[in-house]
């Protein structure tokens, strides 16, 4: 049986090479025929639209590997693994994919297996837009091309590190890096490294307002890509110089491309190329025709149901949630956008599961390391006491020392012990703090989703009732989507620290943008928002930090300001700062509750119109604002309002 299934398995792989390749002779039924570089190639056909047939040929290749002892196999086999794992969205395996792979080509001193490892690595921290982790990786494989003077590794290091910064926005840093890669290039055989430096170059280009110099490089990567072997590279590119004649103004020209990169997708079956050949053509029909937008869309989402995709399923849903409503259509905006919830909620649980593991595995460690310091106090305990009664019999003076000596080290150790138990205090309420949030502020607003939902189901209710109890449920849903942004975000700080990204921004911008985020939410209790805001400051801090200080401080205002109330924003110059202040209205704050209000101690209470709260966000605030070395206070008064500060670095 087992030469059987061999001899089968060999046939069955013989055809795929004669359909893939189109080999003229028949490929002998010998196993030793299909070698690791064999298995690559299938892997490589299938990953995108057939990964399940890819890991089946990943686990054969591997099999193989480990059967002959073939060390490097082994790490092309991971490789193939870790772009799989890549391609479906599984960051975290198919990092721990390359890691792996990596380990093996040092062990081996395979250089070119380094550079491409370092390569994957640092595209996987990128695409999770982690770019301060990302360019170390690019840096050590530019590092040890240059060593080995590996031209074709340079380039890839270059047109990776380019990518970086245009991921940054910093299109004319990505520029500087991509002309050295195309001066790299022009020694180079053709290769798709070519063609990926034609597409950035057109990619940056675009972006900066370079039209032409865009639609130069677009042209030039079609020219040199028409063929099967390239189809994909020539697809994006097509799909790129379409945008830049959309941007432009000429949507006839840009339909136009789009249209031959969706048959050239569908020609060689690639799933993800269709799917943006797709969006880019609904995108450009939008504003004239959103009929067949919409069908465009549809035929998106349909490809991204078939190949389980659900970034893509997310990123459809979403535009055609938004279509829905610009052409009013509420209901169907309405269906669009629960299932939307609904598959980012199965997709993005396992994260915060895995998340929330992780801060119970934090805590065990801290308790194991503060065990282990007390056993080490033990141990040294013994051994003092072991030289105290050995240097007794030498004489009093001996003695002396030995007990000084004796006396300092304990004083340290019990330094060492109490401030492991303080950190074992802190861990604890770490622990106790997210899990009073996690049973107390997400199982109440759930069980209360769950009655609302099971009264709609059961059709107890009127149209009317119904219609008031699906916008209590959609309340309820985004404070509790809300409470989980806000845990998953606090649970992240505490294992990784604060990451910062700092960069010259204006204040006022972001307060005008979530101002028009919350002003649903403060037109519902009929508040005002009034805001006096020097024109033309900037601020050095990041972008993000700020934005979650102006939505989470304003967001707070309009909780708990009682319906007519008045907010007042303001934003002014002290010498090389800048103050922000939001005033209030509202309830105030207790002055017992001041001290701790940016702690973790500090409870929540209810708003005006009963919203809920984590007592989370203040606590982020004040650890942005700490990361950007600024201040944050706040001065009130119960019954007559509360007004925020903070202060940041003026550009």
């Amino acid at each position: 049986m087992s030469i059987l299934r061999t001899s089968l398995i060999c046939f069955l792989l013989s055809c795929c090479f004669h359909s893939l390749y189109g080999f003229q002779e028949p490929v002998k039924s010998n196993p030793s025929v299909l070698d690791i570089s064999a298995y690559e190639k299938l892997i490589v056909h299938y990953r995108y639209d057939k990964p399940d047939s890819a890991l089946f040929f990943v686990s054969l290749g591997m099999k193989l590997a480990k059967k002959t002892k073939d060390e490097e196999g082994v790490a092309r086999m991971l490789n193939q693994m870790g772009m799989i794992d890549d391609n479906s969205g599984n960051a975290v395996s198919s990092r721990q994919r390359y890691l792996e792979a990596l380990e093996i080509y040092k062990r081996l001193n395979n250089y070119k297996g380094i550079i491409k490892e370092n390569i994957r690595l640092g595209v996987v921290e990128n695409r999770k837009g982690n770019s301060a982790t990302a360019i170390p990786y690019f840096l050590q494989a530019l590092k040890i091309s240059e060593q080995n003077k590996d031209k074709g590794g340079i380039m890839e290091s270059y047109i990776t590190l380019g990518e970086v910064y245009a991921f940054r926005h910093d299109y004319q840093r990505a520029i500087s890096y991509y002309k050295k890669a195309e001066a790299i290039g022009t020694t180079l055989p053709f290769s798709s490294l070519k063609l990926n430096t034609c597409l950035n170059f057109g990619i940056a280009y675009r972006e900066t307002g370079e039209m032409s110099k865009a639609i130069y490089y677009f042209e030039k990567g079609i020219s040199q890509s028409n063929y099967p072997e390239m189809m994909g590279l020539n697809i994006s590119l097509t799909n790129g110089l379409a945008q830049v004649y959309a941007k432009s103004g000429e949507t006839a020209k840009a339909i136009e491309l789009q249209k031959g990169a969706l048959l050239k997708s569908r020609k060689i079956n690639n799933s993800i190329r269709e799917f943006q050949s797709l969006m880019a053509l609904a995108e450009s029909y939008e504003t004239s025709n959103s009929a067949i937008a919409l069908n465009y869309l549809q035929q998106a989402l349909k490809v991204a149901e078939t190949k389980k995709a659900n970034k893509q399923l997310l990123e459809a849903l979403a535009h055609i949630t938004a279509l829905y409503e610009k052409s009013g259509n509420y209901k169907a905006a309405y269906q669009s956008r629960t299932r939307q919830y609904s598959i980012a909620d199965s997709f993005y649980y396992k994260d915060i599961s895995l998340k929330i593991s992780n801060l119970q595995a934090q805590y065990e460690l801290t308790k194991s390391q503060a065990r282990v310091a007390q056993l080490k106090f033990v141990n040294n305990q013994q051994s003092l006491e072991q030289r105290i009664m050995f240097w007794i019999i030498f004489g009093g003076t001996a003695l002396m020392l030995v007990l000084g000596f004796y006396f300092f080290k304990i004083r340290n150790l019990n330094r060492l012990m109490n401030k492991a138990n303080e950190d074992l205090v802190k861990s604890n309420n770490v622990k106790d703090k997210l899990f009073s949030i996690l049973g107390h502020d997400l199982k109440a607003p759930l069980a209360s989703i769950l009655n609302l939902l099971v009264l709609i189901n059961r059709g107890w209710l009127s149209d009317q009732e119904k219609a008031l109890m699906l916008g209590k449920l959609e309340l309820q849903c985004n404070a509790t989507l809300e409470t989980l942004n806000l845990i998953l975000h606090w649970g992240q700080m505490q294992l990784k620290g604060v990451m910062i990204n700092q960069s010259d921004v204006s204040p006022e911008k972001k307060i005008k943008r979530n101002v028009l985020l919350l002003k649903e939410m403060a037109a519902q209790k009929s508040i005002t928002i009034a805001q006096d805001i020097e024109p033309d400051l900037r601020v050095f801090c990041d972008a993000d930090h700020l934005d979650f200080l102006v939505r989470n401080i304003l967001s707070n205002a309009i909780k708990f300001t009682p319906v007519g109330g008045v907010i007042r924003i303001a934003v002014k110059a002290d010498q090389d700062k800048v103050i922000c202040s939001f005033k209030d209205s509202g309830i105030g704050i207790e002055r017992s509750r001041l001290a701790s209000i940016f702690s973790v101690n500090n409870v929540s209470t209810m708003g005006t119109n009963n919203e809920k709260g984590t007592s989370l966000g203040l606590v982020i605030c004040k650890e942005f604002i700490n990361a950007n070395e600024g201040n944050i206070w706040v001065e009130s008064v119960v019954s007559e309002g509360s007004e925020f500060f903070f202060t940041l670095k003026r550009k």
